[in-house]
């Protein structure tokens, strides 16, 4: 399994479980190096093998190199998990900055779209590949929109969607299932790059269940897409948000 953004928060806890349920573990990263190597001895300590490989996702030589070092190191993919994404600070339409939208789109969806362009040419039965698995991480941001806060990012989630149903349709001959889970309030750090390190608190309140969500609440539901028990399971759209 291949999982981008792999040092922290969701991700992290995709790669910890992936080792759990018995697979070999590439970990992309950017900047989280100290924390990527401490994933890869947990990786070894269960008994799996694992590598941390640094990759900008909207860096097309960085994914290229991400995949080569996943191939030399652990031979065949089995599944990627499309988890790398970026959000920047709340703020309305009209105060967003070209720059800003543009590292948003490039990392949460031309990244996204270059790592599954890997993953098919090596999963695709077509292509001599034996099949696999694609799972992306969307976010409830793409059908609420995020009004007052980044609807650039909620954009970036919906296009990620869009992806979604429409891979899934073009390689199912494939032998290849692609399908997304949108997580909603989750305590990771993604709250604290946006400037509200306090958001998930602070909206509890209006999610059904009354709480947020955990990073290992939306690995569960991951690992459980990239297994066989989902073998019939593509093109979905899965949410993950305490009924919010």
């Amino acid at each position: 399994m291949l999982v981008t953004g792999g040092s922290r928060g969701i991700g992290a806890a995709c790669v910890r479980r992936a080792a759990r349920a018995g697979y070999d573990v590439c970990i992309g990263y950017v900047r989280q190096r100290a924390e990527a190597d401490a994933l890869v001895a947990e990786c070894r300590a269960l008994g799996r093998e694992a590598l941390a490989v640094r990759a900008d996702v909207a860096n097309e030589g960085d994914v290229d190199e991400l995949f080569r070092a996943s191939d030399a190191g652990l031979g065949r993919l089995d599944c990627l998990v499309n988890n790398a994404g970026v959000v920047a600070p709340k703020a309305r339409l009209e105060d967003f900055s070209l720059a800003r939208v543009r590292r948003l789109f490039d990392i949460n969806v031309l990244g996204a779209f270059l790592c599954a362009r890997e993953a098919v040419r090596r999963m695709s039965t077509r292509k001599g590949g034996a099949g696999g698995s694609i799972v992306n991480v969307s976010s409830a941001a793409s059908y609420l929109g995020s009004p007052d806060e980044y609807i650039d990012y909620a954009a970036s989630k919906g296009a990620i969607d869009t992806l979604t149903i429409g891979l899934s349709k073009e390689v199912a001959r494939d032998g290849i299932r692609v399908n997304a889970v949108r997580p909603g309030l989750i305590e990771t750090d993604i709250h604290r790059d946006s400037g509200d390190a306090n958001r998930v608190a602070r909206l509890a309140p209006g999610v059904p269940l009354g709480r947020g969500g955990t990073p290992d609440e939306v690995a569960a539901l991951v690992l459980w897409l990239a297994s066989a028990d989902a073998s019939f399971v593509t093109g979905s759209l899965i949410n993950c948000s305490g009924g919010r």
